[in-house]
């Protein structure tokens, strides 16, 4: 069109070159020009308009989420988990080398218990020392005096860790000018997050001096960053293979997981929308003023004073998402409401009003009670066993969502233990990310929600393989220094020979004495029936 127009006025001017002189000539000039800048004008609209659309198609194509691919593991590119010593890793001293005994008590709920007995026995490793089966507190969390031996199989932790610590069950008595003495551990209060360092000075220098120290509370109280590969897994051996739950809770676990998955896949969630949880994050007013009232209480008694906004908190997704909203976003994803939840949770907090428009978006809901009548699990719902059953069926299911992994000790283990286990896989919602959508949502401006929800998840990672990135803990990601790469670019990844586990045995025989216990198969890789 701008082509004909400039030939119809330059055959025009041919024409008539001295016909009304220069000012017509600078008219029709003036009347080209503006010509010439309506066509491009109305070029670069089309244009940008069909590029528009094609990016808005090509949007569209791209947050679309593959329901049956979340179904299965993650891509793990070549890794595989191994928690086995890769560099020279001597066996514990023998009881005459040993500088003393370790005692600790672990306290908190199931899952900060299980981080603690992970330190406790890399503590005990640094410090060159024996420990002392781990208490785990019986009042202060749970008021479940199950203990150890309630829960863990104490056979299987001891020699599982046979070629890293020595443990025994409790500290014995010594004989001395030929009379029988107990020894008497020091208690010390070690600091929180305490270095290798202290452990090296402070407790070791205690611990000869008393032959015994007594660490309390032990929550938290060893660094968790270490510059040490084959420290970290020593972690990681003590939490994926030492730590592992009676056989009763095994199989009952497994029940529940064998009833669910005969009807097909289904999905765990840990909807931790309970009132210790709202009081943390002083999310309060979407509650009643009685419901405040109590939540602020709760909060007065067991937090430091601190002055919290909702609305700003909501604006940044420090609230744990309502049961709606986890419903919201599952269906945004694509599951219908035929998919099986199973709930990993306590009471929830404000009652059926909060979980009946999730129950209406997904009505098979299950939870360890109503798959599996037992009597020990009505008695112990929200004690230790309650919640050890929970861990196992959430390990095991096709998919977990964690709906406030902040400061959830239960939610950061499960997504590292199942990253551990095969890589499976996990949907962790972006709060930060979907706080305004569902912002806009309550105010009504709802067109293109399921969209914007999508785009925000595509970004989320599904459980494969990921560079931990602070705050990030090692329970929720122990990604690289627990996997190897049978041909790695990096030397430091390479999985160690098959036969570590052999050499390890033949050191711990020649340097220990004759009258240990016959070792028991062990096995640092996940083989593919575990996972």
């Amino acid at each position: 069109m701008i082509i004909m127009m400039i030939g119809r006025l330059g055959h025009h001017r041919l024409q008539h070159p001295k016909q009304g002189g220069l000012k017509n000539m600078m008219g029709r000039l003036s009347i080209a020009v503006v010509v010439l800048l309506i066509c491009t004008v109305s070029l670069l609209l089309s244009f940008s308009s069909t590029s528009t659309k094609a990016d808005s198609r090509s949007a569209a194509y791209r947050s679309q989420i593959n329901i049956e691919e979340l179904w299965r593991s993650a891509d793990f590119g070549g890794w595989r988990p191994s928690s086995a010593p890769r560099s020279d890793w001597p066996p514990p001293p023998a009881p005459s080398e040993s500088n003393g005994y370790l005692r600790v008590r672990c306290n908190g709920g199931l899952n900060q218990q299980r981080s603690a007995i992970c330190n406790a026995v890399l503590a005990a490793r640094i410090m060159n020392a024996t420990l002392v089966l781990p208490e785990l507190d019986a009042n202060s969390f749970w008021h479940d005096n199950s203990g150890f031996y309630g829960i863990y199989d104490v056979e299987h932790f001891i020699s599982t860790l046979r070629f890293d610590v020595r443990i025994v069950e409790r500290i014995p008595e010594i004989r001395k000018n030929g009379k029988t003495k107990k020894i008497k551990a020091f208690q010390i209060r070690p600091p929180r997050d305490a270095p290798i360092s202290w452990y090296t000075t402070d407790a070791l220098e205690k611990m000869k001096e008393h032959d015994a120290i007594y660490l309390t509370p032990f929550s938290h109280r060893l660094a968790e960053e270490i510059d040490n590969p084959e420290y970290q897994r020593l972690r990681c051996r003590v939490n994926y293979h030492a730590l592992r739950f009676k056989p009763h809770i095994m199989k009952l676990s497994q029940s529940i997981v064998d009833k669910l998955r005969s009807q097909g896949h289904f999905m765990s969630i840990h909807l931790r929308f309970e009132m210790d949880m709202l009081a943390f994050a002083g999310c309060l007013d979407i509650f009643t003023p009685k419901e405040q009232g109590i939540l602020k209480k709760y909060r007065k008694e067991n937090f430091a004073p601190k002055v919290l906004n909702y609305g700003e908190r909501r604006a940044i997704g420090k609230c744990p998402l309502t049961p709606e909203e986890v419903g919201l976003i599952l269906r945004a994803m694509g599951f219908d409401n035929s998919t099986r939840i199973y709930l990993a949770a306590g009471e929830l907090f404000g009652g059926d009003r909060f979980m009946k428009p999730f129950r209406t978006l997904f009505p098979h809901l299950e939870n360890h009670s109503s798959v599996e009548h037992t009597d020990e699990l009505v008695e112990n719902t929200r004690g230790l066993l309650g919640s050890a059953v929970d861990y196992m069926v959430c390990l095991l299911s096709d998919i977990f969502m964690p709906t406030y992994d902040g400061p959830s000790n239960f939610a950061n283990n499960l997504l590292g233990h199942r990253l551990y286990y095969g890589f499976r896989t996990t949907i962790r919602p972006d709060r930060k990310a979907l706080a305004p959508i569902f912002i806009d949502r309550e105010n009504g401006r709802r067109a293109g929600f399921d969209e914007a929800v999508r785009r925000v998840m595509l970004k989320t990672n599904f459980g494969g393989p990921h560079k931990r990135v602070p705050p990030e803990s090692l329970y929720t990601n122990s990604w690289p220094e627990c996997f190897c790469q049978t041909s790695p670019q990096n030397p430091a990844d390479k999985c160690p020979p098959d036969d570590v586990l052999q050499i390890l045995s033949g050191r711990l025989k020649s340097e220990t004495t004759d009258d240990l216990k016959p070792l028991t198969p062990l096995n640092l890789t996940v083989s593919e029936a575990e996972r």
